[in-house]
């Protein structure tokens, strides 16, 4: 599994944005946390059904120009 595989798109939840494995929680939300300053592991432990990984994935996802 690709880190990239963690991301999913269901047009019938979130509103099509790309979200975490499914979840309901957005690429967008992660990424938000990060530049507001907040380290990875904060992030999940302030969104404790992601993991490291996810945050990676968010990352890669964004740096890759999505």
């Amino acid at each position: 599994m690709s880190r990239l595989d963690r991301i999913t798109f269901n047009p019938k939840q979130c509103g099509g944005k790309p979200c975490v494995r499914g979840m309901r929680i957005c690429v967008q939300d992660v990424l938000e946390l990060l530049a507001d300053g907040l380290t990875a592991e904060q992030v999940t432990k302030q969104l404790p059904h992601l993991v490291i990984e996810d945050v990676q994935a968010c990352l890669e996802f964004a740096a890759n120009g999505h």
